[in-house]
Parts: structure tokens; sequence; C-alpha cells
């Protein structure tokens, strides 16, 4: 199996604390990404200058040309500069990408952040951004959305997903117990680290099925929490590592697959793109799945976490509800799964989402977890889900 050397290691991490409402300033996309790079480098301990590599998302000040444009306004001139569009997979996208960067030698450091939601300074010349009625669907000419999904109200996100879990309760029937302890056990999570929005706020099973249904049968309490924030890191060669000031977190294997943009398209809803995306990145890794010590899980919704577990090779296809009830999913349990709450119960602060779960596992993978700490923690799985669960990335970390 060609692929990393495991010779490019996270070596500093940064995550804004999760808000309902931003107080912190500043609100627009440059001086987010600018206020996240000055975190993650003083995290790793490093002069700035060893950063010659930059991913980026999007700008809501420019178009085109983003890391151009942010690279000039950090003063950081790169020799690898990219922009990644995945959806909520977008972060474990820039990560693999990072570590061939560094290990082809293209570069030394890269730093790669998402910030959570932003604006565009107001003009009165300038009027305002049209809204995004339909979501992750696209009502542009030419669409595939615009012709056989936007006429009859399949928009957005809710919809589509509650068709996934319908389809799934269809072949494999469903437990709504169990998906709902799913939310109960990242809440858990949450309320032992102090930057999740709904830090110190338990709830029980019984808490997620009373709350009001979203879409059948997707409860409120198993869907996102928007917030405020984001959050990065930076990603380097063994040299930059050894001068770092925490423990290197190496990139060991990955995978990334993408299916389809729009459900309509899909070849079969319950084969998500984590099982070809997690087999390379765990075969490249040489691990199997018993030796993951911590997960990572994208978690747009409950129905998200169980099927990555099942085609991530966690436990067998239609077994995962009574997996998951077997099984202690916090911080102390046999399976920890997403540590700080996930974007349940931490918050999904927009396009950071998806880097939340890569620095909750780097941050597990260094030791510096505090009360949500797993003992013995030296290898993590991540993954990434983008669109109508149509574009997934899997990483495996590990510590020395």
């Amino acid at each position: 199996m060609t692929g990393l050397r495991g010779e490019a290691a996270i070596i500093g991490i940064a995550e804004l604390p999760a808000e309902r409402k931003q107080t912190r300033p500043p609100s627009f996309t440059l001086d987010q990404y600018a206020l996240l790079a000055r975190m993650v480098v003083e995290d790793a301990g490093v002069d700035a200058t060893v950063v010659n590599g930059l991913i980026c998302h999007g700008l809501a000040e420019s178009d085109m040309f983003a890391p151009a444009t942010l690279a000039e306004y950090l003063g950081l001139p790169v020799d690898f500069g990219e922009r990644v569009d995945l959806g909520g997979a977008t972060s474990a996208g820039m990560v693999w990408r990072a570590a061939v960067a560094v290990e082809l030698g293209l570069c030394d450091a890269v730093l790669a952040v998402v910030p959570g939601s932003s604006m565009l300074p107001k003009s009165a010349r300038q009027p305002e951004p049209a809204p995004r009625w339909h979501g992750a669907s696209s009502n542009k000419y030419g669409s595939p959305q615009a012709e056989f999904e936007i006429p009859y109200g399949n928009v957005g996100q809710n919809a589509p997903y509650a068709q996934i879990a319908q389809r799934y309760a269809a072949v494999f029937g469903y437990d709504p117990a169990a998906l709902a302890k799913l939310a109960v056990d990242q809440r858990a999570n949450a309320c032992a680290h102090p930057g999740a929005v709904f830090h110190g706020k338990p709830i029980t099973v019984d808490d997620v099925l009373n709350s009001p249904m979203i879409a059948d049968p997707i409860h409120m309490l198993e869907t996102v929490m928007r917030v405020q924030g984001g959050a990065g890191v930076l990603i380097a060669n063994a040299d930059v590592a050894r001068h770092a000031r925490h423990r290197p977190v190496w990139v060991r294997g990955f995978g990334e697959h993408i299916a389809f943009k729009t459900p309509t398209y899909a070849d079969d809803l319950l084969t998500t793109p984590v099982a070809r995306a997690a087999e390379r990145a765990f075969a490249m890794a040489g691990l199997t799945r018993s030796e993951v010590d911590v997960a990572s899980i994208y978690d747009c919704y409950t129905i998200t976490v169980l099927m990555t577990l099942e085609d991530a090779g966690f436990c067998a296809k239609g077994e995962g509800m009574r997996w998951v009830n077997e099984h202690d999913l916090t911080f102390g349990g046999d399976f920890p799964l997403n540590t700080a709450g996930g974007q349940l119960s931490f918050g999904q602060a927009g396009m950071a989402g998806g880097m939340h779960h890569v620095v909750d596992a780097a941050r597990q993978v260094m030791g510096r977890a505090g009360d949500a700490q797993v003992r013995d923690c030296h290898r993590a799985f991540v993954s990434g889900t983008g669109g109508i669960m149509s574009e997934q990335v899997a990483l495996i970390l590990g510590g020395d």
C-alpha cells in the first residue's frame, strides 16, 4: 500500500470556545483567519517564519484567489497553497493534503485554519448577498438540484438525512433510544470540556426522544448546534516537530472518497463513502480498528455517527444500534467517541465544525484534554463528512 510515511505531524492546535452569539471581535473572515493563525503558531511554540504552506477554505472578502489573498494578509509567502471545498470533510481533507505536501518536501510547515461563520464589511453601495434558501443545494441554472430536488422541497440537510435514516430503518430496523444514546454520551463528554456550548448541561435518552421532531425520525437533540467559533492546526515535518512544544501527532494514514453530490444520484444510500476511505486509511497506517484509542467522528446528525461506525469497520453493517447500546462512548468508557462533545454538544462553528474533530483527536493524542483525557491515548481515527453523506475523509493519527 503506497501512501504516507508518517513523517508529517500536527504540532499546534487552536479552537475558539463555542458561542451562540459572537462576543469576540473580529467578525470578518480575514481577521478570523489571522486570529486563528496566531493562536495555532503560538500553541506550537515555533517561529511563524517556518510556515511556508497554507490551506484554506473560502473567504467572504474574495471569491477567487483565496490562498493568495490570505497569504498576503498574513504576511506569509508560501511555497504551497490550496483551497479545499469538501463541505464538512474539508478540514480532514486539509490535513492529509498538508501531510502529503510536507512529505514531498514542498514545504516545512502548513497552516490549516477554518473560521466559523463570517460576514463582509457593510457598504451602502454593495447589496446584501442573496440568502441561501436551499442550504447545501444550489438553485443555479444547470444544477442537478434545481431540476430534481428543489421543485419537490427536498432542500437543505434535515430532510435528506431523515430520508437516509428512514431507509436504514426499512432495511435494518431502528432503535430510537440507541441513536439518542449517541447524543447523551457526547453530551457527557461536553460536560467535561469547558469550551463546549453545552458544558455543564447533561441530557438523558428521554430528553432526546422528547425533543421536537425535526424530520422524522431525527429529533432536535440529534442535530448539530450552530455556534460561533473556529479551529485550526499546524502540520510540520519531523525537523520542525522536534522543536515544537507538544507531543507530535503524526498523520499515519488517510482515505478520501466522493461518491455523489446529491442523494438523487446515490447508488446506495446505505453504503457511505467512508467505507472506502477508512479501508484505505487503515491499510496505509498498518493498523486495525481494535488499535484505535479514540474516535472523532463527524456528527452532523446521530445517524451520521451510526453509519460511519459501521462503514468504517468498527461494527458490522446493520449492527450499529446494538453495538452502541453495548459500549460506553464517553471519554472514560471502552470506546471514547467525540470526547469534547462533537458538533452535537460542543457546537458546529460553520465549516470549522469538521476541524473540531481534528483538533479533538490531536488534543487527546497530545495528552492535553484535561478532565476529558483518555488514558494511554496514542492512536485516533478521524472522519469528515460533506454534503448528504456524499464526500467523506478518514484520517489515522498517532503519537510517538
